[in-house]
């Protein structure tokens, strides 16, 4: 059950991602989520990037294993590595710009990361 929550918060962190691109632009990655998936509709080939397609293959995986009796733990892994090359990425680019929203907004999927990781490595 503890894993279950795990990848449940795994999955709520992955969408409290901000970003801030120029002056006046920003947005959460929930925001972006669902723009992509409206343009996936009309024109897919417009958000077909491994930064974009990847954490989304990740989240599906994730939210793949709250429908599962006992998590698989390999999903879990994957979900996590696909959408940590993202907010890893974005951890990085929040502390070289020194802009603490960017920064601030990944570290709860890292922490999450980091239990979900230690959980299933305690399961035997």
């Amino acid at each position: 059950m503890k894993s279950k929550i795990y990848n449940f918060l795994l999955i709520l962190s992955s969408l409290i991602g901000y970003l801030e691109w120029g002056k006046t632009n920003h947005s959460f990655l929930y925001q972006v989520e669902i723009e992509m998936l409206s343009k996936l509709m009309t024109d897919p080939r417009s958000i077909i990037h491994p930064l974009t397609i990847l954490p989304l293959i990740g989240q599906i995986l994730l939210l793949a294993t709250l429908f599962q009796k006992k998590p698989n733990k390999t999903w879990t892994y994957i979900g996590i590595g696909c959408i940590g090359l993202l907010l890893i990425l974005m951890f990085l680019i929040g502390l070289i710009s020194l802009n603490y929203k960017i920064t601030l907004s990944t570290i709860p999927f890292i922490v999450f990361s980091i239990l979900t990781i230690k959980q299933y490595r305690n399961i035997k």
